[in-house]
């Protein structure tokens, strides 16, 4: 009964919604506010695996619920990396860097996921990549490394201040005063640093599934026009 309900208004959507008004109100005080901020980014974070629960429970899962659940994540980690760029200026490059990596990967994997028809981005058993494989078919490891990725963020955004713009002081100043936020950070490293392998996997991945596409296109136009060329000189 519930999938009558309109798209717009499943639960799995709505909640997205809810996840896009905490971010407007968490990115409006990301610089006067850094406890709300966190705060809210973490429950946009959290709902992101709600939605998906809630999908699959009410069987309310819908095309649109999936874009714009990642439309949100990727929008989301884009503006804290927009953040990240401001209070560490001269980390500028690698925070750019780590954005269009992002963006690029997930655009490229949903772009091929549609000209291979199929209903999934997180579809990738016939990848040759063992690693893309591994992400996406253990929830766990996807889990720890999407996770490691978005609290090493946060944990930058915290720890940040305005005596030191420089990563590494901030961080070995935290662990010298036994920041909780320095350990935590240092326990999601590892899986940040896989989640940044995996989105260059992907990315690779998901061009040469874009480049097949094109020569498979080309090989039947050329076939069809070497059938026209028989045909007027038959």
């Amino acid at each position: 009964m519930a999938r009558n309900w309109p798209i717009y208004l499943y639960v799995p959507n709505l909640i997205g919604y809810a996840r896009i008004l905490a971010n407007i109100v968490a990115f409006g005080v990301c610089f006067t506010n850094k406890k709300l901020f966190a705060s809210l980014y973490l429950i946009s974070f959290i709902c992101d695996e709600l939605d998906g629960r809630f999908a699959r429970m009410l069987d309310q899962c819908s095309t649109f619920g999936a874009v714009l659940d990642m439309v949100t994540d990727r929008v989301s980690t884009a503006g804290l990396l927009v953040v990240l760029s401001h209070l560490y200026r001269s980390y500028f490059g690698l925070f750019l860097g780590l954005l269009v990596l992002d963006i690029a990967s997930h655009w490229l994997q949903m772009y091929s996921t549609f000209l291979s028809s199929k209903t999934s981005h997180k579809d990738v058993e016939d990848s040759k990549s063992m690693l893309l494989r591994a992400y996406y078919r253990y929830r766990l490891f996807m889990g720890y490394c999407c996770v490691g990725a978005e609290v090493l963020y946060l944990v930058l955004y915290l720890l940040s201040n305005a005596h030191s713009g420089n990563i590494s002081e901030v961080v070995l100043s935290a662990l010298n005063e036994g920041s909780f936020l320095a350990m935590l950070g240092l326990l999601a490293l590892p899986g940040c640093i896989i989640k940044q392998i995996v989105n260059f996997v992907q990315m690779k991945t998901a061009a040469d599934l874009c480049v097949k596409f094109d020569i498979q296109r080309s090989s039947k136009s050329t076939c069809k026009l070497g059938k026209l060329e028989v045909f007027f000189l038959w």
